[in-house]
């Protein structure tokens, strides 16, 4: 394992990746862009070899501009979501990699304290287990996030940190491919993460997150670790709750006792509540799906934002370690984009901080239906139906 040298390498690059290069404005013209890059990463004192192979040629992709503006599948509801995503074979297959990488999975668990299930969900969505890995050139989808005005905070570091790759020789520019979003690998990681938390899994000297299954599972362990994950703990439980439940204690925000929660009469549908604090998580309301969720939950969201994405994957793990079928339930209809987008607008322009209005249901725009669910006398649920719209 090379973790002397990436120990070295994140010295080197730490203090540039906490934010965007300093001398790299976003939205201008390209060439002057990469020149304002190319001097950010000699100042981190980057060798000028990597630094020319990286962005000598390196284009701007109009496709990933794209694809990052056409996200639409977050505007699924979770049971759309979790339904098209958690099929048969891929429970299938959970099984057989789980059992053919068995020694890897145990090694992640060991020493990070990282349950399979989370490591083998990740896995499966993000690239079928390594199937479907991403065509796009990551060089160029990391410029061109960089240059794009939207996130540079977050994507300039990327670029430098993709160039210290290339000055190891783990990154080779024009040849890698991947997500549109820069992504790498079998559990698609960013430039970053591989450099300072990419493993050797299999023992060769290498962090090859393209080709070896075993530096796959144990650097996706390290970076959970490192976002809070705690060994041993779950992290979401489906239950049974009662239908006079004070339906506004049911958010990701409100965190009480599991033993609270007995109290109030949810129930788990297998097994025993654990004995932690834990949310109550309606997906779709209270004639939906119902969960509690624990702490290692919320550290799936270093993983990825959305919320029906991190609720898909956090059940799905659950189901690969032995848990059933959710009951769906009989939701009432989410609402039409549309419908989102209108039910945003009237909320913000009551005071409410929705975030953007993209017509999506986050976490803001669901704290402020909550808010108006209860001044209306509805059943505070956080879910909008068409009778919260018109009331509103």
């Amino acid at each position: 394992m090379r973790l002397p040298q990436l120990a070295l390498l994140a010295l080197t690059v730490c203090p540039l990746l906490t934010g965007p290069a300093q001398a790299a404005p976003c939205g201008g013209d390209f060439q002057s862009f990469l020149s304002a890059m190319a001097a950010e990463a000699q100042a981190q004192g980057l060798p000028d070899s990597a630094i020319h192979a990286f962005l000598d040629n390196a284009q701007l992709d109009p496709k990933v501009i794209k694809a990052d503006h056409g996200q639409g599948f977050f505007r699924k509801t979770f049971l759309d979501f979790s339904q098209a995503l958690i099929s048969k074979s891929r429970i299938q297959n959970a099984a057989i990699y789980s059992k053919k990488y068995n020694a890897a999975f145990t090694a992640a668990e060991k020493k990070f304290g990282v349950s399979r299930g989370i490591i083998l969900a990740f896995w499966a969505f993000e690239t079928d287990f390594g199937q479907v890995q991403g065509t796009f050139d990551t060089r160029n989808a990391l410029v061109t996030l960089a240059h794009d005005c939207r996130r540079p905070d977050i994507f300039q570091p990327q670029v430098l940190a993709a160039i210290a790759l290339t000055a190891k020789g783990d990154f080779a520019p024009g040849q890698t491919i991947g997500a549109w979003a820069g992504e790498i690998g079998m559990v698609q990681m960013l430039p970053r993460d591989i450099l300072e938390r990419g493993e050797d899994g299999d023992g060769d000297g290498k962090i090859t997150l393209k080709t070896s299954a075993a530096d796959a599972i144990l650097s996706a362990a390290h970076m959970l670790q490192f976002y809070g994950w705690r060994a041993g703990e779950p992290w979401i439980q489906e239950v049974t709750v009662p239908q006079n439940l004070d339906w506004s204690k049911s958010s990701i925000d409100t965190e009480l006792p599991s033993a609270d929660w007995a109290a109030m009469g949810v129930t788990a549908k297998q097994g025993n509540l654990a004995n932690l604090p834990a949310s109550l998580l309606l997906p779709q309301g209270r004639k939906g799906p119902a969960f509690l969720v624990y702490p290692n939950y919320k550290v799936l969201f270093e993983w990825n934002k959305s919320f029906v994405y991190v609720t898909t994957a956090a059940y799905f793990a659950s189901r690969i370690q032995g848990a059933g079928p959710y009951d769906a339930g009989n939701p009432d209809p989410a609402l039409s984009p549309e419908q989102m987008t209108t039910l945003q607008k009237k909320l913000a322009k009551m005071g409410h901080d929705v975030g953007k209005i993209d017509g999506v249901l986050g976490a803001l725009t669901r704290s402020a239906v909550q808010v108006e669910q209860q001044r209306l006398g509805l059943p505070a649920d956080g879910w909008p139906t068409a009778d919260l719209l018109a009331q509103l």
